[in-house]
């Protein structure tokens, strides 16, 4: 039988992963749990995961160079998430270890976590609910209806495809800006990255994440933007300039940010950000619902039935350098 190790705490298992995969995890394979409350380093996760053909990872569980050739037994190294940066896939490949991600469950509920920002911010909800909460009686305030207003959408993947046709159906102009892109949706036009910026009521960063993306929204960045617009991130920290964005917030240069992410661990937002009272934050929750994080799991019990059975399965990023596939045909 087969002997799959996952990574995830115990609240990790309950939120990211669920009991229904992992009661179908254990048809596959002898399951053994992690079941510290703490995320594994290295040397934990070399000493946790030894014996296991089969290593399933929560995105914080970094994958470094140092742990794969202390994995003797592992043949793949999933996880339950799309992103692998703290995964060193050329280390894991040398040693002939599969690498596999996720494939994106959390498309609707992010989109949705967007609407509900825009909604927040455009009417104060989050403003005048502390302000009640502190025993004021708190201020009437002009707000901004989404019918009619202008949606910026940076980045045209599948979430941002998905944003678009919700702002499209509650009447909002939309602007979308993918250099890597042709747009043809119904509704939806392309436009240039600072034509996105100056024209938005609200600015949607759902760029990809990459060396070239660092820092993208930068201080000429946000010095493009109309100072009634908001900025809304639910991509990935390091696409933003958090100096760049609290000074253009200090300055008045914008009205207000969201944000789901930042560069605080496990890309939470920034504390320094998120205790603003123009700011909305949530930690990194705009794709935990059951839908997504299920789908997500199922994915990873789908790649380790293939794998069992000799088979690539989708995910895979190095599938050319998995030789110790070949331990698992039948």
């Amino acid at each position: 039988m087969a002997r799959i190790f996952l990574t995830h705490t115990p609240t990790m298992l309950t939120n990211y992963y669920g009991e229904r995969a992992l009661a179908e995890l254990r048809t596959l394979g002898e399951v053994k749990l992690n079941t510290s409350d703490k995320v594994l380093d290295a040397g934990a996760l070399a000493r946790e995961a030894r014996g296991c053909e089969i290593v399933i990872t929560d995105r914080q569980t970094a994958g470094p160079a140092g742990v794969f050739p202390q994995l003797p037994d592992c043949v793949a190294f999933l996880r339950v998430a799309i992103d692998i940066r703290n995964i060193d896939v050329a280390a894991a490949s040398r040693e002939g270890i599969l690498i596999t991600h996720a494939s994106a469950g959390f498309i609707a509920s992010v989109a949705e976590m967007a609407i509900g920002y825009m909604v927040d911010l455009g009417r104060s909800i989050t403003q005048s609910t502390a302000e009640y909460r502190s025993g004021q009686d708190a201020e009437p305030r002009m707000g901004k209806q989404l019918q009619g207003a202008t949606l910026g959408i940076l980045g045209y993947g599948a979430i941002g495809q998905y944003l678009a046709r919700l702002g499209v159906a509650l009447g909002m102009t939309v602007l979308v800006s993918d250099p890597f892109k042709t747009i043809a949706e119904p509704g939806v036009t392309q436009a240039s990255f600072a034509d996105v910026l100056s024209r938005s009521d609200f600015v949607v960063c759902l760029v990809v994440a990459t060396d070239e993306t660092e820092n993208l929204m930068n201080t000429a960045a946000f010095a493009r933007m109309r100072r009634d617009a908001f900025f809304l991130n639910l991509s990935r920290g390091n696409l933003v300039d958090e100096a760049a964005l609290a000074a253009a917030l200090d300055n008045g240069q914008i009205a207000g940010a969201a944000m789901d992410v930042g560069r605080a661990p496990d890309q939470k937002p920034s504390l320094f950000l998120a205790r603003r009272p123009d700011v909305i934050a949530t930690p990194h929750t705009a794709g935990l619902t059951p839908q997504a994080a299920e789908h997500q799991a199922f994915d990873t019990v789908r790649q380790t039935r293939d794998i069992l059975a000799g088979r690539i399965p989708p995910g895979a990023v190095n599938p050319e350098a998995a030789t110790r596939m070949t331990r698992l045909k039948r």
